[in-house]
Order: C-alpha cells, then sequence, then structure tokens
C-alpha cells in the first residue's frame, strides 16, 4: 500500500516539474534599479548593470515557478562616478568583500488578472531577510527569431539598515542625508531557454 501511495504522489509531481521552463535574462532589455530619498525632498535613482540568474516557469502560470538571481555589486550605476565608488564601499555596500547580491524566491503568489507576488530571501553583505515583491506578468510571445519572450514588472521596498547599509549624516534642517528606504524595480525581459 505504502509503494502505491508513493507512486501515485510521484506522478503528481510529474506534470508540474515536466510543464516548467527555464527562462533567462535578455540583458539589454531588463533593468534591476533602485530609488532613495536624498536630503528629504529629492530622490535618487540607480542600477546594476552587470546581473543574471534564471527563472521556472511554464510560460503562462507563475505560481509554482521560480526566481533565482545574483547581482554585481561593482556594477552599481548612478550616472556619478564619485558617488558610485561611495557605494561600491564599506560605507555601503562594500563590494570587495561583498561582491553580490542574491534573491531566491521561496513562493510566488498569483493575485486578480496578471498581478502576483513574490516572497523571497533577498542577501546584502551576506545579511538575508525575506523581502516581498509586487510584480506584474505582461505577457509571452513569439520573438521574430523564432523564440520565445516573457516580461515582467516588480517593484518593493527594503530597509537599508535591515542589512547592515548604515552610513548617513544627519541635517541641520532635520532628517538624513540619504532615506533607509529602498524602492527596488525590477523590468525583466525574459528568453525561454531552448
Amino acid at each position: 500500500m505504502r509503494k502505491v501511495i508513493l507512486l501515485f504522489g510521484a506522478a503528481l509531481l510529474l506534470p508540474a516539474t515536466a510543464s516548467a521552463d527555464s527562462w533567462n535574462f535578455d540583458i539589454p532589455h531588463s533593468s534591476v534599479g533602485f530609488t532613495v530619498s536624498h536630503l528629504v525632498i529629492a530622490k535618487v535613482h540607480g542600477k546594476f548593470n552587470d546581473f543574471g540568474g534564471t527563472i521556472e516557469f511554464d510560460g503562462k502560470k507563475v505560481e509554482g515557478g521560480s526566481i533565482d538571481v545574483t547581482v554585481q555589486m561593482e556594477s552599481v550605476d548612478t550616472d556619478n562616478e564619485k558617488r558610485d565608488s561611495h557605494l561600491k564601499s564599506p560605507d555601503f555596500f562594500d563590494a570587495e568583500n561583498f561582491p553580490v547580491m542574491t534573491f531566491k524566491s521561496k513562493k510566488i503568489v498569483d493575485e486578480e488578472g496578471k498581478n502576483f507576488k513574490i516572497i523571497g530571501d533577498l542577501t546584502i553583505r551576506d545579511v538575508t531577510k525575506e523581502v516581498t515583491l509586487n510584480a506584474e506578468h505582461h505577457g509571452t510571445v513569439k520573438d521574430p527569431w523564432g523564440g520565445t519572450r516573457a516580461a515582467f514588472s516588480a517593484t518593493g521596498k527594503i530597509n537599508r539598515q535591515d542589512f547592515g547599509v548604515k552610513w548617513n549624516k544627519a541635517l541641520e534642517t532635520g532628517g538624513f542625508l540619504v532615506s533607509d528606504e529602498v524602492t527596488i524595480n525590477i523590468e525583466a525581459e525574459l528568453v525561454k531557454a531552448e
């Protein structure tokens, strides 16, 4: 009887495993970015130019899929060389000692329409915290070169202090030079692996 139950359980798992496809980032058409407040009244935008990873899903339904992304911290780009050097320093990312940031999904939950939530572990400076990203699936299409592509947007908020990114300066008028809250903005165009 136990063998029958195990075989039945395995049979139930097979379709889900077989239907999941691997997808890779089309880097020129994707971005991993962030926004922070500067001097309380303004916002600064940045991005990472070197990232990659794989997404597993069946091309239509994202629930039950998985996401595994690695970002190279040396590739931070805020369109200001002096600021980028400071971000790479021990005051912020300490890129020499902590060269990568990673995100690994633990659960993907469908919501209404094309919206879904990604719950996963974000690691910065070897500190891992669970975060939730609100995401949208924009669709899946055939491209003119015979490939299959899918596109997603995702956004979320983290507190950089939670990850040991603590540097700041107090302002005479109140508040701080850089906000603790960081908004994550991701645009992903994916190509189905052959």
